[in-house]
């Protein structure tokens, strides 16, 4: 694989990032058989591997710790997250806090079999807690040298933009990737998200291009929906909803663009993420070895003008054909006081 620079920092990496969310009891529970799926991701040329503390409560950190153990730690950008979380009696054990952030980067650490993590992202924002004091701690871990670099994910434009001028004011470490939800049917960052990440030299990274599995294939006119997700999360999936009849449109669309163009939907969906100028390398992630080899293959594909034009014209650029698909709801939409003068 052509390896890509991550954002300003002059790390390479490579153009697809293998995430482990579905490591662990939320997915592959066999850890020798995740162990093998990460070692043929390294044998296929990937060197980036994303995870996050909270991914089956630690279990996908630990996985991958056992797979990079025995000499290939060095040879791998990791990456991990925290702010979910962590406890459902200690309610400190979550979120962007110094007191959390500090504390939790040992256990991830611990989990990881390392003694520093490449890149540490805030895995949401946090609208209780200052973002100078989140930075603060995060700067901390940097020159104790337990964190090499620092990033966000799902953060709406505007705090990634205040996040960056609060890093310069207080001279803080400065996020210097963002990881936003970004597909063929989710398509809202291209507006926002991906324009400021360019202009600040940030590299992206991001996560789910298969939109959650809407762009798998499975997802056709007059095929049975089925899927491990849609029986997790079946109101994700009710095809009584309009939001969702309006995805499986788009997806069955860009299912036939992919057969007319000579290829898998999944290699046009990453292709596709891959491909946009402020990217530097979409999260696939596999819960089987067959995923990966289905996804593996996305690198090489190159997609023409018409192509892009085709998808443009499906799904507009910058629409998200369904809101909640972009990752983040803030207060001043979930909570009704925040809208409402006389709230109870």
């Amino acid at each position: 694989m052509q390896l890509r620079t991550l954002g300003r920092t002059g790390v390479k990496v490579s153009p697809l990032c293998l995430g482990a969310m579905m490591f662990g009891s939320w997915g592959e529970t066999d850890h020798e058989e995740c162990v093998r799926i990460i070692h043929r991701a390294l044998d296929a040329g990937i060197n980036f591997i994303d995870t996050a503390d909270v991914y089956s409560h630690g279990e996908s950190e630990e996985i991958v710790g056992k797979a990079l153990a025995g000499g290939k730690r060095d040879d791998v950008v990791l990456a991990t997250k925290v702010h979910s979380t962590m406890s459902l009696t200690n309610a400190n054990k979550q979120g962007n806090s110094r007191r959390w952030i500090i504390r939790e980067v040992e256990d991830s650490l611990r989990r990881l079999q390392t003694d520093y993590i490449d890149l540490y992202q805030i895995h949401r924002p946090s609208p209780d807690t200052d973002i100078d004091d989140t930075l603060g701690a995060l700067t901390d871990l940097v020159r104790a040298g337990k964190v090499r670099y620092i990033g966000s994910s799902t953060f709406p434009s505007h705090e990634v933009v205040e996040a960056q001028y609060v890093a310069r004011d207080r001279c803080r470490e400065r996020f210097i990737t963002e990881q936003p939800p970004y597909s063929m049917i989710t398509r809202s960052v291209e507006r926002d998200i991906l324009p400021v990440c360019a202009k600040y030299g940030m590299g992206v990274i991001p996560w789910s291009p298969l939109a959650q599995g809407w762009l798998s294939g499975r997802f056709r006119r007059g095929a049975e929906i089925s899927s491990r997700r849609a029986q997790l999360l079946p109101e994700r999936y009710d095809m009584s909803l309009p939001a969702n009849q309006r995805k499986l449109e788009a997806a069955d669309a860009l299912g036939q663009l992919a057969d007319d163009s000579g290829m898998t939907l999944v290699h046009l969906a990453v292709a596709f993420v891959m491909n946009h100028p402020a990217v530097t390398a979409p999260i696939i992630g596999p819960r089987t070895m067959d995923q990966l080899e289905t996804q593996l293959g996305a690198a090489d594909v190159v997609l023409t003008d018409d192509i892009l034009d085709r998808v443009d014209e499906i799904v507009p650029p910058g629409l998200t054909i369904l809101a909640s698909d972009d990752g983040y709801d803030p207060p001043s939409i979930t909570d009704k006081r925040t809208r409402r003068r006389n709230v109870s």
